[in-house]
């Protein structure tokens, strides 16, 4: 680029490339710090040094079925407390080819809760996203455009992490779901023909119901679902995604000017 880059354009970029690091990148720093803290004290447990003293927070939810499932079909209220489900009540109405349906009711409770994970791994990658935000001073220098871009890799991935921790819950086998810890949590067991899953999508906390029935001979598997909103995992989503623009506009202005890199210096100048 050095022959259709003249020497002003050199001398702006230049300037803006030590503007940048200079003061823009603390800038940043700063941001991702404040909105890492508000996105940890939104968990309902403790992330690092957050929320340590605040005892987790208690709520009740009734989840809705979808519209393609009878409102009579499945009924859930659950009670979230930190990371688990301490309390829950679960009626299934499930329909049976040319039978009568089965009813099914079992519930969860407080002494055995059914530990939703995704919440703990969220937090537990947002807290390195915080300890890599938190190993640098406020007056820290760094050295160069490499410097920065290796910070924002170890602040940006555990962020992304985080995120897909809630928006992408880990797909589990039948037989897994059968035989998943969490299973025990049931009160009273359900039946070997009915497997169920609570777990995170977004910021919706989802209940699926697999119903093994057989019709003429071939079996199968009906799928039911009921969810609700969770308005700190909302929160959560919103921050992440503002931590993660952040971020990634700062890293977007230095691969532009790493375009002139045989041109500018993208060092740390003395003089700076």
């Amino acid at each position: 680029m050095l022959e259709t880059t003249s020497q002003e354009e050199v001398e702006s970029l230049q300037k803006e490339f030590d503007w940048l690091l200079e003061t823009e990148v603390g800038s940043v720093v700063q941001q991702l710090r404040s909105a890492v803290q508000q996105c940890a004290a939104k968990f309902p447990l403790p992330v690092g040094n957050i929320n340590t003293e605040r005892p987790p927070s208690t709520d009740r939810f009734a989840l809705s079925a979808g519209p393609t499932n009878p409102n009579d079909q499945i009924k859930v209220i659950v009670t979230l407390s930190g990371d688990s489900i301490v309390q829950a009540d679960i009626n299934l109405k499930l329909p049976r080819p040319h039978s009568k349906d089965a009813y099914h009711n079992t519930n969860i409770r407080e002494d055995v809760p059914w530990k939703i994970q995704q919440i703990q791994d969220a937090a537990n990658h947002l807290l390195l996203a915080s300890e890599a935000l938190e190993s640098i001073d406020d007056d820290h220098k760094f050295k160069s455009a490499k410097d920065v871009n290796d910070f924002l890799k170890r602040v940006m991935g555990p962020l992304l992490r985080s995120r897909a921790s809630l928006v992408n819950p880990k797909k589990r086998t039948l037989e897994e779901l059968l035989a998943s810890k969490n299973s025990k949590s049931l009160s009273p067991p359900l039946s070997r023909e009915v497997a169920v899953s609570f777990y995170l999508q977004s910021w919706k906390l989802v209940f699926a119901v697999y119903h093994m029935v057989t019709d003429k001979g071939v079996a199968r598997f009906d799928r039911y679902q009921a969810d609700c909103t969770i308005p700190w995992i909302n929160d959560v989503l919103l921050l992440l995604t503002v931590a993660l623009q952040t971020g990634q506009q700062l890293k977007d202005k230095l691969d532009i000017l790493a375009q002139y890199k045989q041109e500018i210096n993208m060092n740390r100048s003395p003089r700076i």
